[in-house]
């Protein structure tokens, strides 16, 4: 299977005092804003990290939901939470904390369904910033 997914950024102005809009192809984002002050401060809009974050905790957890059904499990409650740390101008680590519900599944099953989940998530294939996974 072959595809692509297009997004849209638009920026005006300086960095810090600029402000911007991202768009996605499936028009859930559609010129939501992103500026300085949401990106190193606070403000309502968003932010590449998040948007990487989010990425992440769902391409993860669908992954996760994959191959637990290749071993006979389906989930009946599956949720990520995404840290991505910023530091010195780099993405420098990404946190995943995991918690699920699967029927009728040992912990180490699980833990080690996530762990292949985490290495073969198409998003953290491409991420260079390590990349570490936490269980609940």
């Amino acid at each position: 299977m072959k595809f692509s997914r297009n997004a849209n950024a638009q920026w005006e102005g300086t960095g810090k005092e600029g402000k911007g809009n991202i768009s996605t192809q499936s028009e859930v984002l559609d010129k939501t804003a992103y500026s300085f002050g949401t990106r190193f401060a606070e403000g309502k809009g968003t932010n590449p990290e998040e948007l990487i974050g989010a990425a992440h905790a769902g391409c993860f957890t669908m992954q996760l939901s994959f191959l637990l059904n290749e071993e006979g499990f389906t989930a009946t409650y599956l949720s990520t939470d995404a840290k991505v740390t910023f530091e010195d101008g780099e993405i420098t680590h990404i946190t995943l904390e995991l918690t699920g519900d699967v029927p009728d599944i040992s912990k180490e099953k699980f833990a080690e369904i996530a762990k292949k989940a985490k290495e073969v998530c198409p998003i953290s294939k491409v991420l260079k910033a390590e990349i570490s996974l936490e269980i609940k």
